[in-house]
């Protein structure tokens, strides 16, 4: 399903990272918990360090120009009813499909979750069989815990209409699945929250940085420069720097506007890339955790566990969501 970065990679990339803060200053090179704004210590400006734009607003004056048109072209697989409808939703390009969890038995507006799946993100595809703990990215706490939990396949996915974009057209229709869940009168359209992992949470962290409408948004393993991912997965030209950039999500953190949380293990995985965005986060919305004796997958049973708890007691007036060290910390004993 998904391809973990080469952990050489990460363990180099973390010891420059840590070489590089520890010469700016003590505790400058922390690599656990969460950063705030106030950190010191982050790494020489960016180009888009000195774009003053948001991502929105530096995309709509760029026209991506795709070097290749691909699209999957297979229905996605039929899910049992009683766990996830199959449904289509309107989206920029025509109707895509989802998978959606069945209408409540009971009255009232629930809480919803947009999951995007790693590997392939922008199709769909067994997300109801029974999977291991340690990797288990079906996501299935939230349907567990009964909150609306929508999959949507996106552009050139599945049998869906239009071609991949590799994280840039793709970005509008995630939103347009947001639009959907909050047009059914099962779900509160205060209380949709945003979640991918890998890939998926790449992709969830560049629509949290396009629009503030999700209430959270939870991306486990998300990378800083989606290069990393090689040219088989853009279908941009590798060498036009601004393609990369657009579609980057560790150079545009500071045009993120609501609640945005970073995850990943600290045994492997993209750990440097979750270094490298907490050492230059300047953002107060975005915190951005290493878990704990977790590694790119074992994170996600836990991780998902805890959130499911903190929307439903969001949802049912307690605390507002907000997670802390001790949260994960508890959830991976």
């Amino acid at each position: 399903m998904h391809r973990p970065l080469d952990d050489i990679r990460n363990a180099a990339l973390v010891a420059a990272f840590c070489c590089a803060l520890t010469a700016c200053g003590p505790g400058a090179g922390a690599t656990s918990g969460s950063v705030s704004g106030s950190i010191s210590g982050s790494s020489a400006p960016t180009d888009a360090a000195a774009d003053e734009r948001t991502l929105s607003q530096a995309r709509s004056a760029f026209a991506t120009r795709l070097v290749r048109r691909e699209r999957d072209g297979g229905a996605p697989p039929v899910p049992p009813a009683d766990v996830y409808g199959l449904i289509r939703y309107p989206a920029p390009g025509g109707e895509y499909s989802a998978y959606l969890t069945p209408r409540p038995a009971t009255p009232g507006k629930r809480p919803a979750i947009v999951w995007l799946t790693g590997g392939d993100t922008n199709t769909i595809g067994d997300v109801w069989s029974p999977q291991p703990r340690e990797n288990d990215q079906s996501a299935a706490a939230y349907r567990d815990a009964g909150i609306v939990a929508m999959f949507p396949s996106l552009r050139g996915g599945n049998d869906n209409p239009g071609v991949r974009e590799g994280f840039y057209g793709e970005v509008q229709d995630v939103l347009a699945a947001a639009d959907y869940l909050a047009t059914l009168d099962y779900v509160d359209p205060q209380r949709i929250y945003l979640g991918g992992h890998s890939t998926g949470g790449t992709l969830a962290l560049l629509v949290a940085e396009s629009d503030p409408r999700f209430r959270a948004t939870f991306a486990f393993g998300p990378v800083f420069d989606v290069s990393v991912y090689g040219p088989d997965m853009l279908p941009v030209a590798f060498d036009d720097a601004e393609e990369i950039r657009l579609r980057s999500p560790g150079d545009w953190l500071s045009s993120i506007r609501s609640p945005t949380y970073l995850f990943e293990g600290d045994r492997n995985g993209n750990v440097a890339d979750l270094v490298r965005m907490r050492s230059e986060n300047r953002n107060a919305q975005v915190r951005a955790f290493l878990v704990p004796r977790a590694d790119h997958f074992s994170a996600l049973a836990p991780l998902n566990a805890l959130i499911a708890r903190k929307i439903l007691a969001d949802a049912n007036g307690g605390e507002p969501l907000r997670i802390e060290e001790q949260d994960i910390a508890d959830a991976m004993r």
